[in-house]
């Protein structure tokens, strides 16, 4: 009986405290993996919602003046950043020797006929064509406005 109440009076073992706190670690590592992620699809949806908004925008523009703008400053959107806070990238393709400067699928396809707009993503480095390494991260605006998402998804 004396044993009983001794070991309930000297607590925990060095061993119980050890699998105590590595469990504890194991949990914040793996918490903090999944709060990354989500901030991660925060962001990216974030500057989907943008693209649309800015999106809408530069169609406004079109349907009163029957061009597009020549920067975003025109539609009110000179100073706004992305999601990495970074400005969005915006090329007006309508005009003549603007096709070479078109963003392209991996078939060198132009993305779009009217315009380009993206957000450089979290890395915020880009190619011209979407496919490469270093632009799988982008969040694109593609098939003149039907499609806008991450470029490895397209």
């Amino acid at each position: 009986m004396r044993a009983i109440g001794d070991r309930a009076r000297r607590g925990f073992t060095l061993l119980e405290l050890m699998i105590a706190v590595a469990i504890v670690a194991i949990l914040a590592v793996v918490a903090s993996g999944q709060y990354n992620g989500y901030i991660d699809r925060m962001k990216v949806d974030q500057a989907k919602a943008d693209i649309h908004m800015i999106d809408l925008a530069i169609q406004r523009f079109y349907s009163n003046s029957f061009t597009y703008p020549p920067d975003l400053a025109a539609v009110g959107y000179a100073g706004k950043l992305d999601p990495w806070e970074r400005p969005y990238h915006y090329t007006e393709l309508s005009g003549k020797g603007s096709k070479g400067k078109a963003r392209k699928d991996h078939k060198l396809n132009p993305l779009n006929s009217d315009f380009d707009l993206f957000s450089a993503g979290k890395d915020g480095v880009f190619k011209t064509q979407v496919d490469q390494k270093s632009s799988l991260d982008d969040v694109i605006r593609a098939r003149d406005g039907g499609f806008v998402d991450l470029a490895e998804k397209f």
